[in-house]
């Protein structure tokens, strides 16, 4: 282990030994898979807004997200960004790209101070080869990859207005990290208004005027990195429209 004080948090240099390890599709390898994923991994912790990779680039290998978020970002050619999903502690990025030894389709970027482990293209490839629980877990991990463009498409698609969209957004935060309170279910939130508005196809003026219409009709409130969603029938209620 090695410190990491300016980030809140010390490193893990061994996966084998990391007490971060959840339920995230490569921690829970067995236990000699691991240990062959572990000899293959460099370690880094990065500060907010480091990027991974690229849109376009070459894939060089698979990005371990140890602790902390990335957000994976698609640019158009006149400068438009859509966030197409958060990346968790778990997670591991670039498998696609790397796989099939296309350029990587969307750009990857840290939310927060963030450990991430890096494994090269070839020792990957070998690696998935060779070892059947890994394989299954890289399949796992473009499975969810699938779900989730799916579900965003649906969510930006099919929605009718800008608050439906935002609904659906604070109900999928609060359905995957909201913890329960006596006020309401708190989800802390690490993107700005432009980031949320890049995740849901809509302006950062749009989003903070919403949020503010929210805040008067007492659906939410904001207190610094925390929102908690006192009336979350009323968000279900936009959905529903």
């Amino acid at each position: 282990m090695r410190g990491s004080p300016a980030y809140g948090f010390a490193a893990i240099e061994s996966c084998q030994s990391c007490g971060w390890r959840g339920e995230g599709f490569f921690c829970q390898l067995p236990r000699e898979p691991l240990a062959v994923f572990d000899s293959m991994t460099f370690s880094n912790v990065y500060p907010p807004g480091a990027i991974l990779y690229s849109e376009g680039e070459p894939p060089r290998g698979v990005f371990l997200i140890c602790r902390g978020a990335a957000k994976l970002t698609i640019s158009s050619g006149e400068g438009k960004t859509l966030i197409t999903r958060v990346a968790e502690p778990g997670e591991i990025l670039g498998v696609s790209s790397c796989i099939s030894g296309m350029p990587h389709k969307t750009a990857a970027e840290t939310l927060e101070p963030s450990q991430v482990n890096f494994v090269r293209r070839d020792d990957f490839l070998r690696y998935v080869a060779s070892c059947g629980p890994a394989a299954m877990n890289a399949m796992k991990q473009m499975s969810r990859e699938c779900d989730a463009g799916a579900d965003h498409v649906r969510a930006i698609g099919l929605s009718r207005s800008a608050a439906e969209k935002l609904a659906n957004l604070l109900l999928s935060w609060c359905t995957q990290h909201g913890k329960e309170t006596e006020a309401g279910t708190r989800v802390q939130v690490l993107m700005t208004h432009d980031d949320i508005s890049q995740i849901i196809g809509t302006s950062r003026e749009t989003v903070t005027r919403l949020l503010r219409d929210f805040r008067d009709q007492q659906i939410v409130s904001v207190k610094g990195s925390n929102l908690i969603v006192h009336n979350r029938a009323a968000l279900e209620a936009l959905v529903l429209l």
